[in-house]
């Protein structure tokens, strides 16, 4: 259910980080003398306030114990007061560790079990000593609306996806055509009375509605839908399996004409050589481009 959320997540993080780790930084003092309890939950309210999108605020103390309540806007919310250590939570030990403000990845919430993430803001006073750490969870939905609208890139990205989405439409109507009329010219013209020319001809046309199906179910898996494969050799994929398709309908189409030039017009040989030549230089250009991109993935 959250596959897709985590992997937009993971494009706008540094956006992200920038983002909250500023509002944080802006709010909250640090590497002061005499910093309080009361300045760090009054700079978290003023966050809160101006992050509506935001589950809850608190403040840790140094070994990672709840020692403010609940800052939030929600009602549901408010009654949790959160007491036993948290030195264990990744928002706590990275931030101490890292000694800066950090952006935790997605995780099931304590409270409800909502996916979200924590921004958490290590506070020290002017020796370096570790005084607190600031807090903020955001719900993981909230954030990817909220980051998306801030580089204003809600639009068009949809635009986008309409458009692909319009393409792939036409493309699987150019599919459905091609293994209609093949699977027709199949059965019509050789079921009954063996026609070799319209046998191949068949196969040439089912083997491009394969070939733009694979080029069809890419663009929606990408493009619209957003489920791109992590692997490395995934992006060169769909073009090896296309320019395969290519190759062999090309290849059953010189093979074809062959056997016609042969029977009727054995002058007319030297095309179908040609076409055949050109069918091996693609598929050598295909061997070295698969070898290549291959050397480059390891």
């Amino acid at each position: 259910m959250y596959i897709k959320e985590i992997q937009d997540f993971q494009k706008i993080r540094k956006e992200a980080r920038a983002y909250f780790c500023y509002l944080m930084q802006r709010n909250i003092p640090n590497k002061l003398p005499n910093i309080g309890v009361d300045v760090i939950y009054e700079g978290l309210k003023r966050i809160i306030n101006e992050l509506p999108e935001a589950n809850a605020a608190y403040i840790l103390d140094a070994s990672g114990k709840q020692i403010s309540k609940m800052i939030t806007n929600k009602e549901s919310f408010k009654n949790y007061d959160i007491e036993f250590n948290q030195s264990n939570r990744t928002y706590f030990y990275k931030a101490v560790k890292e000694k800066k403000c950090i952006l935790t990845d997605p995780y099931p919430s304590l409270i409800g079990g909502e996916i979200v993430v924590s921004a958490a803001l290590p506070v020290f006073n002017d020796r370096g000593d570790l005084l607190y750490v600031a807090v903020i969870d955001i719900p993981l939905e909230k954030i990817l609306k909220f980051i998306h609208k801030e580089k204003g890139d809600v639009w068009f990205n949809n635009f986008n996806r309409l458009i692909y989405a319009m393409f792939s439409a036409a493309l699987f109507a150019i599919v459905v055509l091609l293994f209609y009329y093949g699977v027709k010219m199949f059965f019509v013209y050789t079921i009954n009375n063996i026609d070799v020319k319209k046998m191949f001809e068949s196969t040439i046309l089912i083997t491009l509605s394969l070939a733009i199906f694979d080029l069809v179910k890419t663009i929606l898996s990408e493009e619209v839908v957003g489920e791109k494969e992590e692997h490395p050799f995934a992006i060169h994929k769909t073009m090896i399996k296309f320019l395969g398709s290519i190759i062999i309908a090309l290849a059953i189409e010189g093979l074809m004409l062959v056997f016609k030039f042969a029977m009727v017009a054995p002058q007319m040989l030297i095309y179908a050589a040609i076409l055949i030549s050109a069918v091996t230089l693609l598929l050598f250009a295909l061997a070295y481009y698969m070898k290549n991109v291959g050397k480059d993935i390891k």
